[in-house]
């Protein structure tokens, strides 16, 4: 069998990239632009209310960043027409069913995708339990299932977190989680019971006309309780975990890659050394 290198892997191929404004999707982004200007097509999904907002995100927050100093040096002139050949920016939201797109744009990416990169979350350790668990846990489940719909792919890349595997010391092995593992061995890990214990204490509060800043304050308590019975020490790293479980329950035969960044810093040496966001 022929071993590819991946820049050979990605010619030719359609890739659609969730969490397009996060870090490490911008690095990619500018990475795949730089070596392999001969991928079929990127689309990105970004978060904006309408497709002109989601063009303005990409334009302000992606493409105008100095990451691309590079990119831009090296095509010059031939820059926008590389953009507007290659890029097609979408607006959506993981937490939706189809990942919240447009009907006429979803049998073009059921048939063209041959590559999903999901890196989308949000990293607030303390965050809101209900958007968390929107996003972290329930968003690759989403990403999966839009996954399966994708006649031609070949890969689902899903982005993690090393935080996944708590405060441990020494070597940690890369082991993925099984449906209704914890850190510490406590029983009773339910994720659909979560989201449950989540939408009654919402109704609650909101049938009682609590203040949304005490609704908010209420549901950061909840994702660190939650988070801390089970092992986990913050609701970032819990809901990733339970994401991870999703996916390895319900992937069926679909091409799956989980990875597990550990603390992320500034780039290393390409397109040049010290950028961070």
């Amino acid at each position: 069998m022929e071993c590819l290198s991946i820049v050979q892997f990605l010619e030719n191929k359609s890739i659609l990239v969730a969490g397009a404004t996060g870090f490490l999707a911008k690095v990619l982004i500018e990475k795949i632009m730089r070596v392999q200007p001969k991928v079929k097509k990127l689309y990105l999904l970004l978060r904006a209310e309408d497709s002109v907002s989601a063009l303005h995100r990409f334009n302000t927050e992606v493409i105008g960043k100095d990451l691309f100093g590079v990119v831009k040096e090296k095509y010059g002139a031939n820059l926008n027409s590389l953009i507007l050949e290659k890029i097609t920016v979408l607006n959506g939201d993981i937490t939706r069913d189809d990942l919240g797109l447009q009907e006429s744009i979803l049998e073009e990416l059921f048939q063209e995708v041959d590559i999903i990169v999901n890196s989308a979350a949000t990293t607030d350790f303390d965050e809101r339990y209900d958007v968390a668990l929107g996003i972290n846990t329930y968003g690759p489940a989403n990403i999966l299932n839009f996954s399966m719909k994708c006649r031609n792919l070949r890969l689902l890349l899903h982005v993690s977190t090393a935080y996944v595997c708590g405060e441990k010391e020494g070597l940690v092995l890369e082991t993925p989680f099984n449906m209704g593992a914890t850190l510490n061995g406590t029983r009773g890990l339910d994720i659909e019971n979560e989201k449950k214990i989540v939408d009654e204490l919402l109704k609650k509060l909101r049938a009682e006309s609590a203040p949304e800043k005490y609704i908010a304050s209420t549901m950061k308590e909840l994702g660190i309780q939650r988070a801390n019975k089970y092992g986990w020490p913050n609701t970032y790293a819990f809901t990733k975990a339970m994401g991870e479980m999703l996916l390895g329950h319900l992937r069926e035969e679909t091409p799956l890659v989980i990875i597990r960044p550990t603390i992320i810093t500034s780039t290393f040496q390409e397109p040049f050394p010290g950028w961070l966001d």
